[in-house]
């Protein structure tokens, strides 16, 4: 039988308490205990454990404080179940222990994967810019029940999606204002892929930049590649010019009506 001799508050930390007992060769240091489990024990001096009593406050202890470490896990952000399991895995908790911490989490009001889904879909297309592909993504890896996926996208309709399609070419355009208006045409449907819109935002997307295709910009950027390709060619004249400087053009996204009248007018000066 062991038997508390005496109850004593950390230095370190005031809601912590060390137990020290007595198994029949004298007081020595037993285990420490946190101030709900020593509450809910009703831990006292000469009060008398024996092996199972033992075990179930070690037990609890054991929760109380991966209950603690979940806590705090989850007071720098909001996190999902299956991120909260995976923190406290790799702090070598036990299943079962687990088991325990999130089913008190979820009676606690700490664990609502449809709430954070909800909360992550409005971040993400409010201030990330993400397309609702790579969102599904995302939440599928945070381990996110699929049907909550689907129903938090509603919350990211189509007509936001172009908004934020159209605003992210925008931006983005500028960087490539050297390019041919085909090129950056490439490069922005690219970036909008990657950043997770489907096929028919990607489209729409396009066809309003179409609208405002600066012809001024595209002349521009057409003599900008036909300077670099000029030093590269200026080695040859006639025919043989011509062609490797249309076939260089035209490889960078350039009409061949654009390429001629460029040549007809270099030709001019």
């Amino acid at each position: 039988m062991t038997i508390i001799t005496k109850i004593q508050v950390q230095k370190h930390s005031k809601e912590r308490y060390s137990i020290f007992v007595d198994k029949g060769a004298g007081e020595e240091y037993g285990f420490s205990v946190d101030e709900n489990t020593l509450i809910k024990h009703e831990l006292r001096k000469g009060m008398e454990l024996d092996e199972l009593g033992l075990a179930e406050i070690l037990y609890d202890e054991e929760v109380r404080r991966a209950y603690l470490q979940a806590i705090q896990y989850l007071s720098r952000q909001m996190r999902t179940r299956h991120e909260v399991i995976a923190h406290l895995k790799d702090k070598e908790i036990g299943q079962a222990i687990i088991g325990e911490v999130v089913g008190k989490l979820d009676a606690d009001g700490y664990l609502n994967d449809r709430e954070y889904a909800l909360a992550y879909v409005r971040t993400q297309c409010n201030v990330g810019m993400k397309g609702p592909i790579l969102i599904r993504r995302e939440l599928q890896e945070k381990g996110v029940d699929p049907a909550v996926i689907t129903h938090s996208l509603h919350e990211y309709p189509q007509e936001k999606q172009i908004r934020n399609a159209v605003q992210l070419c925008e931006k983005k355009r500028k960087s490539y204002s050297r390019l041919s208006f085909i090129q950056q045409k490439q490069k922005l449907e690219e970036m909008l892929m990657r950043k997770g819109y489907d096929r028919g935002v990607i489209s729409i997307c396009m066809e309003e930049l179409q609208e405002e295709k600066d012809e001024e910009q595209q002349n521009e950027a057409l003599l900008h590649q036909a300077g670099k390709y000029h030093e590269k060619y200026k080695k040859y004249s006639g025919w043989e010019y011509e062609q490797k400087m249309k076939t260089a053009l035209y490889r960078k996204g350039f009409s061949l009506e654009e390429i001629e009248r460029f040549l007809q007018d270099k030709n001019i000066e």
